[in-house]
């Protein structure tokens, strides 16, 4: 659930002091009364618990505080700026861009786009719809853009709203940084960072990150999210997830970048006593390429890197894909349909690492050789990570280092690495 955004005015306050160095300077930039901005700085430094700016001979001098807010309110600001600009062309470049919206206006706009309708937003948040309807319709107008349309199912947001409501996700979160930011400065541990987990990041780099990091930062709090690909990429790019871990895409947004970890070779995982495994010779060798459309296989989801090199498996066979093919990305069932039956799935060992070490599964060599997919993070562009965040990071890399080498059955069977 969002929070509510601090009063905007507020914001742009803060910022102007922290820019200007006086109350009295901010308070002629913004057209205000000196005691209105005052106010302002006072309601933000109850909000994040700590002073913000200290008077001195020369004006207002922002506490080690005040300038981590400052850094993070400048960005969030100009992110809704850019976002109100997209959504309205005419207001670009406008110096007063933001002048009238309230928060009341943006969180109204997030809570409905979120719930998918006024009615569901106004149960969720035991509001009226009345009220919402006012806020948003308001931020229309001062705007000038229309944001929500009629439709066969009701009142449906535009692509303008959709577009400023993620910015305006990315600007909550940004502010939460911030106040994790300045409660650490106190010694409090307020933070919080999610991590989207990819099947092989679930397996072994995300918890043992986790357990490692946390015994230096307990404070800190963790939240290991799962799914899809793409929910974990529109989570990220929603300023809902921090970073992802798993296997890296041949294309992501603009806004958004990958960095690789290591290479993890891929086998194929059948069970103990499989015919396969009789043809590589009891698992020594490689299996004949003509042999593996004689059995069905579990195949990943459409989409997926792993799905390509699925597909690459068959197409330089003389058979056509196998048609019984039950196309699974939980490793559990996955588990349970290898065991009970003669089905083969491209998997990477270390995914079925328990497995493989008890014998109850076996990885074969991948007929191409040395087959490899690039596992790594993926996090936004223009992520700024905390301190304690920057730490993980460091956690993460580092897991991904010492981790055990993945078996690669391909050197085993004596094949010539291949990419």
């Amino acid at each position: 659930m969002t929070p509510p955004m601090p009063n905007l005015r507020h914001l742009s306050v803060f910022s102007a002091v922290a820019q200007l160095g006086s109350v009295s300077a901010a308070a002629r930039a913004g057209h205000l009364s000196q005691p209105a901005v005052t106010q302002a700085i006072a309601s933000l430094e109850r909000d994040f618990q700590r002073p913000l700016f200290v008077r001195t001979a020369q004006g207002m001098e922002p506490t080690e505080a005040g300038r981590l807010c400052a850094e993070r309110t400048a960005r969030v600001l100009q992110r809704i700026e850019d976002a109100v600009a997209a959504a309205a062309p005419q207001s670009c470049g406008s110096p007063g861009a933001l002048h009238g919206i309230t928060s009341r206006q943006l969180h109204a706009l997030i809570v409905v786009v979120e719930s998918g309708s006024f009615g569901a937003a106004a149960r969720a948040r035991q509001m009226s719809r009345a009220t919402l309807h006012r806020a948003a319709r308001g931020l229309e107008r001062r705007i000038g853009a229309m944001l929500f349309e009629t439709t066969s199912h009701g009142l449906s947001p535009t692509r303008e709203a959709l577009r400023l409501c993620r910015q305006l996700q990315l600007a909550t979160a940004e502010l939460a940084q911030a106040r994790a930011e300045v409660a650490a400065l106190g010694g409090s541990e307020r933070g919080k960072t999610v991590i989207g987990a990819m099947p092989l990041g679930r397996s072994f780099i995300v918890p043992e990150t986790v357990l490692r990091f946390s015994t230096r930062r307990p404070g800190h709090q963790i939240s290991i999210l799962d799914g899809p690909y793409e929910s974990l990429l529109d989570a990220l790019c929603r300023g809902r997830a921090d970073v992802l871990v798993g296997a890296l895409r041949e294309s992501v947004p603009a806004d958004v970048v990958q960095e690789p970890l290591f290479e993890d070779p891929l086998a194929i995982i059948v069970r103990r006593g499989h015919p396969l495994v009789r043809m590589s010779g009891s698992g020594q060798g490689t299996p004949p390429t003509e042999a593996l459309a004689e059995f069905p296989w579990i195949a990943p989801r459409p989409g997926s890197p792993l799905r390509g090199h699925f597909d690459r498996l068959f197409r330089g066979t003389a058979k056509p894909l196998p048609a019984a093919v039950i196309e699974c990305n939980s490793l559990i069932a996955a588990r349970a349909l290898l065991l009970g039956s003669d089905r083969a799935m491209l998997l990477s060992a270390q995914q079925a690492h328990h497995e493989l070490a008890a014998g109850e599964l076996v990885a074969l060599a991948h007929p191409a050789g040395r087959v490899v997919r690039q596992i790594g993070l993926t996090r936004r562009l223009d992520w700024q990570p905390t301190a304690a965040q920057t730490e993980l990071l460091q956690t993460l890399r580092a897991v991904a280092r010492s981790a055990p080498p993945t078996p690669d059955p391909s050197q085993r069977a004596g094949r010539r690495p291949r990419r």
